[in-house]
């Protein structure tokens, strides 16, 4: 079958002239409406692929259809959004289920959670977007009654506690921190610390809350110090602290692989050896986990496959006006070499 001359863009006046039936009648059975016959509405979706026939989502956007973009802001400096192997990976996982709806992501950096509320709100009611993601959830989090008063599609990448109205896509924080300290101390371990990420962020305060909880059923004593970021400098200064302490822990666990790496330089400075002296756990197994020796052991998730799942979400919300809040699968225990049994050689 003969094509529009090439650099040509086929136009819905184009297939109905191959199919024989008004423009009309292709614009209903291109936007799944009544109105056609199932017979006439295979023949010209028969006819639209043949001829290489993509949505002219300029104009649907114009006629105040979809924009066919979701947005994305994330409240945090530029600087460090390259050091962190989770973003990258969860936009990654979103970007596979946009190219296959046909969508783009604008991402936008925002200096404080207010300048994020302004840009989706923005974004929203300029319809340059036809929904929105939540990410970095805080206790009583002002995003969440600001952004469903405007009506905002949204999901919430978060704890669905600290979602409000919003359909929430989380893992179970609470019990990977359980199953961390249960193998910490089964090992023996029996002075345990955590490097936690900022106070504000839901996860932070769901995590420190189990490791409480967690080291108290277990006997066990426990530290835990909080970062500014997940940035490594933090997480430098973090361990730094912990080491020097009047009662060193003889193992840590930190909310994110990059400060865990960061970490096992300042025991390394500080003449520990990494298990024998001092056990790591990270959280966020990535490939950084892998290439520093002893390699750390993790806490995994498949956070792409995290990102794909928050994306699915957000096109229920988009297409129906809801969705169902979700788990995740939880993060599991890969034990590597950076942990064994206090005092220990390996």
């Amino acid at each position: 079958m003969n094509r529009p001359t090439t650099g040509t863009r086929v136009t819905i006046r184009d297939v109905a002239a191959r199919a024989g039936v008004s423009s009309a009648a292709v614009s209903l059975a291109l936007n799944k409406r009544p109105g056609v016959s199932e017979q006439t509405r295979t023949r010209i979706l028969r006819v639209a692929q043949d001829l290489g026939w993509t949505p002219n989502t300029a104009a649907q956007s114009l006629s105040g259809n979809r924009t066919h973009t979701v947005g994305l802001v994330l409240a945090r400096p530029a600087r460090l959004l390259g050091h962190e192997p989770f973003y990258m990976d969860f936009i990654a996982g979103l970007e596979s289920v946009l190219l296959q709806e046909r969508y783009s992501l604008l991402l936008r950096l925002a200096g404080s959670v207010e300048e994020e509320i302004d840009v989706h709100r923005e974004w929203w009611q300029g319809r340059r977007v036809d929904g929105s993601l939540l990410v970095d959830l805080r206790v009583d989090d002002p995003r969440i009654g600001a952004l469903s008063r405007i009506g905002l599609p949204a999901v919430a990448v978060g704890d669905p506690s600290l979602a409000g109205a919003f359909p929430a896509v989380w893992t179970d924080d609470a019990t990977a921190v359980g199953e961390a300290l249960r193998y910490l101390a089964a090992l023996g371990h029996r002075r345990i610390a955590r490097v936690g990420g900022p106070a504000p962020l839901g996860h932070s305060a769901i995590r420190s809350r189990a490791f409480e909880e967690s080291a108290r059923s277990l006997g066990l004593d426990e530290a835990v110090v909080l970062t500014a970021d997940f940035s490594g400098d933090d997480g430098s200064r973090a361990t730094r602290s912990l080491l020097t302490s009047a009662v060193r822990p003889t193992a840590i666990v930190y909310d994110n692989d990059v400060m865990a790496v960061a970490g096992l330089g300042v025991a390394t400075e500080m003449g520990l050896t990494v298990p024998q002296d001092l056990s790591l756990l990270a959280w966020d197994d990535s490939q950084l986990c892998e290439l520093v020796r002893p390699r750390l052991s993790a806490m995994s998730h498949d956070v792409y496959r995290f990102g794909a799942l928050v994306a699915q979400r957000l096109f229920d919300v988009i297409r129906t006006g809801t969705a169902v809040s979700e788990a995740a699968p939880a993060p599991v225990l890969v034990p590597r070499e950076s942990t064994a049994p206090p005092g220990r050689r390996r």
